[in-house]
């Protein structure tokens, strides 16, 4: 299937409009990464402490953020997390130890923060977990149960966390909402000693700082030695020239995705290192199928410019380069979209990074290959003359081998 015959773009004869875009989105990422928001690392990298908290009613981040300040808890990160209709969201605190105390203190500092109107001596349902819920009901004994208090609390107990964390989905708005869950006596006693915020921590993690820094040097050294075994492949197979060409462009897209998330602010986690890693892989084949058109004109056509061979390469397979790209490119803007906010990440960075990949082998890794052979051809006082001499000799060397 063809969705272009017999095209004739000019593609090199706009190599300077591609320079000059390219230049644009690398610059405004740097300045960002180097002077306004720096490489937004998330937790994984940075270390730090993430609380998920669930609210009743749709929540504030600003609000969230100044309540969080004023209680001590600095520099915060607050993003939504899941769907809109879940009111949840992400907390992450610079909060690095990696002990059990350090869960403990993390939810505490939350809790204690978001709690501005405490009744006096009252405990928060929402944020009480179930053992501690099961010893007040012992201690309580509200239906005087007697011998087998034990197993029947805990059924209780078991209901009412039931409730609220799968009925509810972590937060109730009103301890009437007991009513018919659990017996009278039962919702008098827990309508005297407790009462129920608006929010509910619902897990904690932490990651170390040890850890956020080995996390960073691995991903950097996977980023830089797939770019490497890339390199090394594309020169045994074609030449060098088209390998650095190849490793030049990938590098282009990884800057320009890096970029677009420091221009936006949006964390780089280890899913997102991940879809660099697909869209370097992706960009490469599609960098390759080019190049591979290239190798066979330039046996074809050996009288003719090297541009020109280079152009008819890339019209010939645009089709091909459409239709691949613009499928995978449908694919993921659909799961960036609909995939919710655990893919928000990886789907954002496949979006930016099959745009620039796909562009950056027309306009970047193609004609890096003409430059060369063209700086070549001037410093030995040639004319322009296409790969095919070199190209037709080691043919030559190998059929004769």
């Amino acid at each position: 299937m063809e969705l272009f015959k017999n095209t004739n773009i000019d593609f090199l004869g706009k190599k300077w409009y591609f320079l000059a875009f390219s230049l644009i989105f690398m610059i405004a990422g740097l300045l960002s990464m180097f002077l306004w928001h720096g490489i937004p690392l998330g937790v994984d990298f940075r270390g730090g402490t993430l609380v998920y908290v669930k609210f009743v009613q749709q929540p504030n981040p600003d609000a969230i953020r100044h309540t969080l300040d004023q209680a001590g808890l600095k520099n915060a990160r607050i993003q939504r997390f899941g769907p809109p209709a879940n009111n949840e969201v992400l907390i992450s605190l610079e909060l690095k130890e990696t002990s059990e105390q350090a869960l403990d203190k993390g939810k505490n500092d939350i809790i204690h923060a978001l709690e501005t109107n405490k009744p006096e001596g009252k405990q928060d349902l929402n944020n009480t977990g179930y053992s501690s819920l099961e010893q007040y009901l012992l201690s309580k004994d509200p239906l005087h149960a007697g011998t087998d208090a034990e197993q029947r609390y805990a059924a209780v107990a078991h209901t009412i966390v039931n409730y609220r964390d799968q009925e509810q989905g972590g937060a109730i708005a009103s301890l009437e909402g007991l009513k018919g869950k659990v017996e009278p006596a039962v919702l008098a006693a827990l309508q005297q000693d407790f009462y129920v915020s608006d929010f509910a921590v619902r897990n904690v993690e932490i990651v170390g700082p040890q850890v956020g820094k080995q996390l960073q040097r691995q991903a950097l050294l996977a980023t830089l030695y797939s770019l490497g075994g890339m390199l090394i492949y594309l020169g045994f197979r074609f030449e060098w020239i088209y390998g650095v060409g190849a490793v030049i462009a990938c590098f282009h897209d990884v800057l320009i995705t890096v970029g677009a998330f420091s221009l936006l602010n949006k964390e780089i986690t280890l899913t997102v290192i991940a879809a660099i890693l697909t869209l370097v892989g992706y960009s490469m084949n599609d960098t390759i199928v080019i190049y591979d058109r290239i190798r066979e004109n330039v046996k074809l056509l050996r009288r003719e410019r090297l541009p020109d061979i280079v152009n008819r390469s890339i019209n010939q397979t645009l089709s091909r380069t459409i239709l691949t790209s613009g499928l995978t490119f449908l694919t993921v803007l659909s799961l960036f979209l609909f995939g919710g906010e655990v893919l928000h990440g990886f789907s954002f960075a496949l979006v930016i990074g099959i745009l620039v990949g796909t562009y950056s082998s027309i306009a970047v890794a193609a004609p890096m290959v003409v430059a060369y052979q063209e700086w070549r051809a001037s410093r030995s006082g040639r004319g322009p003359v296409a790969v095919s001499n070199e190209s037709s000799r080691r043919d030559k060397v190998r059929i004769k081998a």
